[in-house]
C-alpha cells in the first residue's frame, strides 16, 4: 500500500506562516506559563522571550519599517511596546505573571492576524479559481496535424480544436461544429449557452458534448478571462477612499496614543497620589485598549469580500471604491443598442405583396443581402437561411450605401432598399403595404422594400430587439429607490421612443454624439452627484470614464468600454445591475456598523481600563476580540 507523503513543511511555512507563529508562540507562552506554576523560573525566562520572538516578530518588523521610512508610528509597533513594557515591569518587580500578560498581548496578537490573513484569503479565491480556469496548452491544427502548443505561443489565425467536455484554452470565433458551453464561471450565468459557427466562445468556460475548431481572433492575453484576473488582481491592491482616510487618522492616532499614553505613564502619581508600577500598568492597558485594530479592519475586509462574491455572479468590479461608490447611486443612465437592447439586427415581420408572393419575397431578398455587408442584409440573409434553402443567385449585384442594393436574378433585375431608393424604379405599390410600412416604423423597425422584375414583391422589417430583461431590470432600479433612469442613444427620436417608453425610462435622448452624452452625464452629476453610465460601445467610452460609476457590458463590450469602465457585468445580464447596486449598500451598511463596532468597544474599553481597573490580559482579549469580530463581521459579503 503506497502512503501520500505529506507536504513539506517549509512548503506549509510559505503557505500559513502567521498561523504557525501563532501555534509556536501559543506552545512556548503555555509551557512557559507551566513552568512558572511549578517554579521552574529560569526555564519559563527562557520559554517566554522565545514566545515573544516567535509571535511578535513580524509585527515589530513591520512597526519598526513602518517607523523608519515614513516616519510613522502604527498599531503594531504600539502593541510591542504595550508587550516589552509589561515584561520590564514583571522583572522590575519581581511579578513575573506580568511577563507572561505581555506573552499573551502577543500571542492573541499574532492569532488575530492570522484570522485577518484567513480572511484576507478566503476574499482571494476567486483569483485562484480564476486561475483554474486557464489552461496551459491548447490543441492547434496544421496542415491537417494536432499538436499541444503553450498559450503563450499561440499566433493571430492559428485554427485551435476544442474536444467534448474540455476547457476553451482561449477566445475564438467558431469555425466549425455547435455546442452548449457552460460560461457560470465566467458570465455567471446558470444555463449551458448554445454556440454555432460564428459565434465567439471565451477562455475558461466548459464545452459540452460537440468538438468545436476555434479560429484565435485576439491574443491571448486580451482574452476575458485574463483581463479578469488582472482586473480582479488590481482591485484587491487599491485602497478605497474610506480606507485611504482611515489609514490617515490611524497615523495621526497612533502618535496621540504615544502622546496620552506618555502624560498616563508620568501625571497620575502627582495628580492622583499613584504609585508608579500602577501608573505604568495602566498606561500599558491604555496602549493596548487604544490601539485602533478593529477600526483598521473596519472596512477593506468587507470591500473585498463583497468583490468576490460579485465576482461570483458575474460581476466584476475593479476597485473597492466603485463598490462603495455603486451603492450611493441616484441616477442611472443607459446606452440603447448593444445595452437596453441585444445590439443584433432581426428580422421582426415579413409582409408579402400577396400571400403567394411570400416565398419569392424571402428568395430574392436573400440572393441579394447575402452578397451585402450591411447589418440589415446580414440579418435578412441568416433569417433566411434558418428557414429555406437558397434556390435563388444573384449577379452583378450593386449596393448604393444608405440606399438599397441592385442585381440581376435570371436576367431580370431584383432590388431591395429603403422607400424612397426602390420606389423611384418600381410603384405603384398596394396601400395596405404604405400603412404597414407606416406602423413598423413608428415602432421602432427599419423596413427593407423588395421588388422583382418592375413588380412588388412586399416588405421585411428588421429591428434590433429590447433585451427580455431589461423591463424587469429597471423596475427592480426603480423600486429599490434610484431616483431617475435615463435612456442616451445615437438613433433617432422615434426609434429611441418607441424602446424607452416600452421598458419604462423616465427620460429619453436621442440623436445624440459621443460629446452630447458626456454633456448630460456631466448636467445629471449636477443634480444627482451619484451618477452611473451604462453602455457598451466605443462611443459610450467618454460617458463611461465621466460618470461616477462606468458600467460595460462585458461579454459584447468594445476593449475600450470595459477598459474605462468601473464595472462590468460579464454575462450582458442586465438584472446583475440591481445585485450590484444591492452590494453596496449592502457594504455600506456593515461597513458602518463595523465603525460604529470599533469606536464603541475602544471607548468602552478605556473607560473599564480606569474605572474598573481590568488586567492586560482581558484589556488584550476585548481589544483583540473586537477586531476578530469585526473582521469576520466583513465576511459576511461573501454570502448572496
Amino acid at each position: 500500500m503506497s502512503v501520500t507523503p505529506l507536504p513539506p513543511f517549509n512548503a506549509f511555512w510559505k503557505q500559513h506562516p502567521e498561523a504557525i507563529a501563532a501555534f509556536l508562540c501559543a506552545l512556548f507562552v503555555l509551557l512557559g506559563w507551566l513552568t512558572l506554576q511549578w517554579n521552574w523560573l529560569g526555564v519559563a525566562l527562557l520559554l517566554l522571550p522565545i514566545a515573544y520572538v516567535i509571535g511578535g516578530y513580524e509585527s515589530a518588523r513591520e512597526g519598526l519599517t513602518t517607523l523608519i521610512q515614513e516616519r510613522e508610528l502604527d498599531v503594531d509597533l504600539l502593541m510591542i511596546v504595550a508587550a516589552l513594557g509589561a515584561a520590564g515591569l514583571g522583572l522590575w518587580r519581581r511579578e513575573y505573571y506580568l511577563i507572561v500578560d505581555g506573552a499573551l498581548l502577543i500571542l492573541i496578537f499574532a492569532i488575530s492576524g492570522a484570522l485577518e490573513s484567513y480572511a484576507m484569503q478566503r476574499t482571494e479565491r476567486s483569483i485562484r479559481g480564476l486561475m483554474r480556469l486557464t489552461a496551459d496548452t491548447a490543441r492547434v491544427l496544421h496542415d491537417g496535424e494536432e499538436r499541444e502548443v503553450a498559450i503563450a505561443q499561440l499566433q493571430l489565425g492559428d485554427q485551435i480544436l476544442v474536444k467534448p467536455g474540455e476547457l476553451v484554452p482561449t477566445d475564438g470565433l467558431i469555425l466549425e461544429g455547435h455546442s452548449t458551453l457552460n460560461q457560470a464561471a465566467i458570465t455567471g450565468e446558470s444555463l449551458p449557452v448554445e454556440k454555432a459557427i460564428g459565434d465567439e466562445v471565451f477562455a475558461g468556460t466548459l464545452n459540452g458534448q460537440g468538438a468545436l475548431k476555434l479560429k484565435l481572433h485576439k491574443a491571448p492575453e486580451s482574452s476575458l478571462i485574463q483581463r479578469v484576473i488582472r482586473l480582479v488582481e488590481q482591485a484587491q491592491t487599491e485602497s478605497p477612499p474610506s480606507q485611504q482616510f482611515i489609514e490617515r487618522f490611524e497615523r495621526g492616532y497612533a502618535r496621540a496614543i504615544v502622546i496620552v499614553g506618555l502624560l498616563l505613564t508620568t501625571l497620575p502619581p502627582f495628580l492622583w497620589g499613584w504609585d508608579w508600577e500602577t501608573t505604568i500598568y495602566r498606561a500599558l492597558i491604555f496602549l493596548v485598549v487604544a490601539s485602533p485594530c478593529a477600526l483598521m479592519a473596519a472596512i477593506m475586509p468587507t470591500l473585498l469580500s463583497g468583490i468576490a462574491n460579485a465576482a461570483r455572479q458575474g460581476i466584476l468590479f475593479k476597485t473597492g471604491a466603485d463598490l462603495e461608490a455603486i451603492g450611493r447611486v441616484n441616477a442611472i443612465a443607459f446606452d440603447k443598442t448593444g445595452t437596453l437592447t441585444t445590439g443584433k439586427l432581426q428580422v421582426t415581420q415579413v409582409q408579402a405583396a400577396a400571400p403567394e408572393l411570400e416565398p419569392d419575397l424571402l428568395q430574392v431578398a436573400a440572393a441579394l443581402e447575402s452578397q451585402s455587408e450591411h447589418p440589415i442584409g446580414q440579418a435578412i440573409a441568416q433569417f433566411v437561411y434558418a428557414a429555406h434553402p437558397l434556390r435563388l443567385s444573384a449577379f452583378g449585384v450593386q449596393a448604393h450605401p444608405g440606399q438599397g442594393i441592385i442585381g440581376e436574378i435570371d436576367q431580370r433585375q431584383a432590388i431591395a432598399g429603403n422607400a424612397a431608393f426602390v420606389w423611384q424604379k418600381v410603384s405603384p405599390w398596394p396601400e395596405t403595404l404604405v400603412h404597414t410600412a407606416k406602423e413598423l416604423e413608428q415602432t421602432g423597425n427599419t423596413v427593407v422594400w423588395v421588388a422583382y422584375d418592375s413588380k412588388p414583391l412586399g416588405l421585411i422589417a428588421v429591428a434590433d430587439t429590447v433585451r427580455p430583461e431589461a423591463k424587469h431590470a429597471i423596475a427592480q432600479l426603480k423600486r429599490m429607490g434610484v431616483k431617475e433612469i435615463i435612456m442616451l442613444t445615437g438613433d433617432n427620436e422615434r426609434t429611441a421612443h418607441s424602446i424607452g417608453d416600452a421598458i419604462g425610462v423616465d427620460r429619453i435622448y436621442a440623436d445624440l454624439l459621443p460629446e452630447d452624452k458626456l454633456n448630460l452625464i456631466r448636467d445629471l452629476q449636477k443634480r444627482y452627484q451619484t451618477v452611473a453610465m451604462v453602455g457598451d460601445g466605443i462611443n459610450d467610452a467618454p460617458a463611461l470614464a465621466q460618470a461616477s460609476i462606468g458600467i460595460a457590458m462585458g461579454a459584447v463590450g468594445s476593449d475600450v468600454a470595459l477598459e474605462t469602465a468601473d464595472i462590468v457585468l460579464m454575462g450582458d445580464r442586465l438584472e446583475k445591475l440591481a445585485v450590484a447596486v444591492r452590494l453596496g449598500r449592502r457594504s455600506q451598511r456593515i461597513v458602518k456598523q463595523n465603525i460604529t463596532f470599533a469606536l464603541g468597544f475602544i471607548v468602552l474599553l478605556l473607560v473599564a481600563n480606569f474605572v474598573s481597573q481590568i488586567t492586560l490580559p482581558l484589556g488584550v482579549i476585548g481589544h483583540e476580540g473586537s477586531t476578530v469580530l469585526v473582521t469576520l463581521s466583513g465576511l459576511r459579503m461573501l454570502r448572496n
